[in-house]
C-alpha cells in the first residue's frame, strides 16, 4: 500500500492486477475457487515470471534477461570484456 500522500507506491501493483486480469482471469472461466488456486500460482510463475516481456528489462521475458545477465556476471569474474544489454 501506497503511504498517505504518495500514490505512485501503488502503481507496481496496479500495474500487475491489470496484467493479471487482462491475461489470466478474463480469459478462463472458472468453475470454483479450487480452479483460481491452481491457475493463479501457475499464470504467475510459468507466464509473467519467465515468458511475458517487461518494459522495465528492455522488452525481455524476465527468464532470458536473467541469462544474460548471467553470462554478463561469468564473464566479468573470468575477465572478458562484456557487451552493454541492450536499451
Amino acid at each position: 500500500m501506497s503511504s498517505k500522500g504518495n500514490p505512485d507506491d501503488n502503481a507496481y501493483a496496479e500495474a500487475f492486477f491489470k496484467t493479471l486480469k487482462n491475461e489470466e482471469v478474463y480469459l478462463w472461466e472458472y468453475e470454483s475457487f479450487t480452479d483460481v488456486v491452481e491457475r493463479i500460482p501457475e499464470f504467475i510463475e510459468e507466464v509473467y515470471n519467465r515468458k511475458r516481456v517487461h518494459s522495465g528489462i528492455q522488452y525481455l521475458p524476465p527468464e532470458e534477461f536473467e541469462a544474460i545477465v548471467q553470462d554478463e556476471q561469468r564473464k566479468q569474474s573470468l575477465g572478458q570484456l562484456t557487451l552493454k544489454l541492450p536499451r
